[in-house]
């Protein structure tokens, strides 16, 4: 983990004991801060004192306990700060609220030289968080992802000089966030979403624009251009700095090479792999060195995973696409060649009423396959525009697409919905389809 001099003899109180909040308290106990620490789970408070010996860390809620001498109360990413009564006692006691990337940049003057990338946006953060730390190994740079996705950035040791931390930040943590410089920032989009922990949407907006708020002015960043809450923001910080240390990009000048990359594929992929290249060529990577990268990207699971090609059909899992919008670039990605070739499993527990966000695509479905409590409402959407399989269960979808498709087709679960009417969440649902297809695949037709 990373142990840093800078908090030894500080007080911190640390609420929330997942993942981010372990490692934040136990990196602090090692580093020789007093901690306090909570976290309603019986199950969560004991793993701390496993981790960190219970006699090093006091077990107290700090939204009840005397905070006078504080250096700060790390909270949770997931903590309603606009509901929860830690944020009223913090007020009280003068305490800052602040979160483990915080933590982060206050220790990064003791670790080895290194750089950060930070990246945010609504949509596309994890798979561009992890091009980038793929584009990067590949031109033979360290490199390592965290923050909202992998390891917890203080629960691993220090990168050896010459590192490249690269962060997927929510604004969650950016609003926890005080003092983190990034060599590059980058953010994809804005659109509408956490708007129960935030005032408006334009409060959710200027969350996102804190990253490059807290960047020195010659410090490089790179905006998508899909919406104008993400081109405003690349006006002001365009304004505050140098000529050329910001630069907007859609991608349009990398379309010739995207047929190049098996697991980027449609327009959304489009813009992360341009946002991606525009951060590594930032960090000195070359053309012959990023497009090498791109070729070997193996991409997330259940984000446009292609699991497996048989008999010329392409099986894609997009399980995590759990609402229309984020179901439309999916569908949107295989347009008719000549014929309408995607085989489509839609369904699950929906988000609301209708697939409006996804009928400009409707055109590239060969055929469509309903599952789920969604299955009914979506076959009647979608009756009128292709062929509908009332399939009720993913099992039968994927039978009965098999069936159908022909070469140059696709069967794709991109459901549209979350998960929880037949699975525990959206990963259980993409590893079901991972292993009906390959158990319903001849050996030579798996990935």
């Amino acid at each position: 983990m990373i142990v840093s001099p800078v908090f030894a003899g500080k007080r911190y109180a640390v609420l929330g004991l997942a993942r981010s909040g372990l490692a934040a308290a136990s990196a602090l106990v090692e580093s020789g801060a007093h901690v306090m620490a909570w976290d309603s789970r019986d199950e969560a408070r004991q793993q701390l004192c496993e981790w960190t010996q219970c006699g090093k860390v006091e077990l107290a809620d700090p939204a009840t306990a005397d905070l006078t001498g504080y250096d700060g109360i790390v909270v949770s990413p997931g903590i309603p700060l606009n509901r929860h009564p830690i944020s009223e006692a913090a007020a009280r006691a003068g305490v800052p609220l602040i979160g483990d990337i915080e933590l982060f940049a206050l220790a990064r003057e003791s670790l080895p030289a290194h750089r950060v990338v930070g990246i945010t946006g609504t949509n596309g953060k994890s798979t561009t968080t992890s091009l980038v730390c793929h584009l990067l190994e590949t031109a033979g740079v360290i490199a390592r992802a965290s923050g909202n996705i992998g390891v917890p950035v203080l629960g691993t040791d220090p990168l050896p000089a010459g590192g490249v931390y690269v962060l997927e930040l929510s604004s969650y943590q950016i609003d926890i966030t005080e003092s983190l410089d990034c060599d590059v920032a980058a953010l994809l989009n804005i659109t509408p979403d956490h708007l129960d922990r935030y005032a408006s949407f334009e409060a959710y907006a200027a969350s996102k624009a804190r990253l490059f708020e807290m960047q020195t002015r010659e410090r490089s960043a790179v905006f998508g251009t899909s919406d104008k809450e993400t081109r405003a923001i690349a006006h002001i910080e365009a304004a505050r700095r140098a000529p050329g240390l910001v630069r907007l990009v859609d991608g349009t000048d990398l379309a010739g090479l995207q047929k190049e990359w098996p697991s980027l594929q449609g327009p959304h992929n489009l813009q992360n792999a341009a946002i991606a290249v525009a951060i590594v060529e930032a960090l000195g990577v070359k053309k012959a060195q990023w497009r090498k990268g791109m070729r070997t990207f193996s991409g997330l699971p259940h984000r446009m995973e292609r699991v497996a090609v048989a008999n010329g059909v392409t099986y894609i899992n997009d399980s995590k696409a759990t609402n229309p919008a984020s179901t439309a670039p999916a569908i949107a990605a295989f347009p008719p060649d000549p014929e309408p070739r995607i085989h489509w499993i839609v369904g699950g527990l929906p988000k609301g009423d209708n697939l409006d966000e996804c009928a400009p695509f409707f055109g590239n479905i060969a055929a469509a396959y309903t599952i789920g409590d969604a299955g009914p409402l979506f076959a009647e959407i979608l009756a009128p525009h292709t062929r509908v399989h009332r399939s009720e269960m993913m099992a039968e979808a994927i039978r009965q697409a098999m069936t159908e498709a022909r070469p140059g087709d696709i069967v794709m679960l991109s459901p549209a919905c979350a998960s929880f009417d037949q699975f525990r969440d959206y990963e259980a649902r993409g590893q079901a389809f991972r292993q009906i297809v390959e158990a319903l695949l001849e050996p030579e037709g798996r990935p």
